[in-house]
């Protein structure tokens, strides 16, 4: 089972690269913001707002697809029995060592870490309550980004540079979507060594999901 879910998120990743491809190459070249298409003498250009909008759309559906319909349906979920599981197996952070499924932050990762090898964008998880050192914000967008985006719900989108290279970047809300995700966090023994204080609820934010689309140059101040 977990072979075929592998590769599936695997056939759905290659999908997803090869619909960045087509998009990407008309978003590098377009700087500003908006979410819009305008024509140009060589076809429509998609803005990177847009581009970054459907990337997110997909990757949410995923996510979520595979926490409320895999996860929430096995019968045991990191070490508890769960009364209404059908699925003979345990969702667990050990998943390699106890052939068990990922958790969905893990197969969330799996994802981008393949993604990510291509070169043409970039994404991943990121939360103030992080539990893995790497979701941590670390450049001064994501700090804001971040900051914005808790308190207002919404997504946070701008521009800002790393190295070289320019980057449209966008962080949307990744909020507890199913029980799964918050009894996870709520017991994980880093979270309650970190934030003993913070107890997630359903729909709460519990971090975001950052895109990153590389473009030619940072817009004109």
């Amino acid at each position: 089972m977990l072979t075929n879910w592998i590769q599936r998120i695997r056939a759905r990743t290659i999908a997803l690269l090869s619909l960045a491809a087509a998009v990407c190459f008309t978003a590098v070249a377009c700087s500003g913001g908006g979410g819009s298409t305008v024509a140009t003498a060589t076809g429509p250009s998609i803005s990177p707002d847009l581009v970054a909008d459907y990337i997110h759309t997909v990757l949410a559906a995923d996510r979520t697809a595979y926490t409320k319909h895999v996860v929430s349906r096995v019968k045991t979920l990191e070490g508890k029995e769960k009364d209404k599981g059908v699925l003979d197996v345990e969702s667990t952070e050990g998943w390699q060592q106890t052939d068990g499924i990922p958790l969905p932050a893990q197969m969330f990762r799996l994802g981008y870490e393949i993604a990510n090898e291509s070169g043409l964008f970039t994404y991943g998880l990121i939360s103030p309550w992080y539990i893995n050192d790497n979701h941590g914000p670390k450049s001064d967008f994501e700090k804001v980004a971040m900051d914005e985006m808790v308190a207002s719900g919404e997504p946070y989108k701008g521009y800002q540079e790393v190295g070289d290279q320019a980057y449209f970047s966008a962080m949307y809300p990744d909020k507890a979507v199913a029980e799964a995700c918050v009894s996870c966090h709520n017991t994980h023994p880093v979270h309650l060594e970190r934030y003993p204080d913070k107890v997630f609820e359903l729909d709460e934010v519990m971090g975001g999901v950052v895109i990153n689309i590389p473009v030619e140059s940072m817009p004109a101040a």
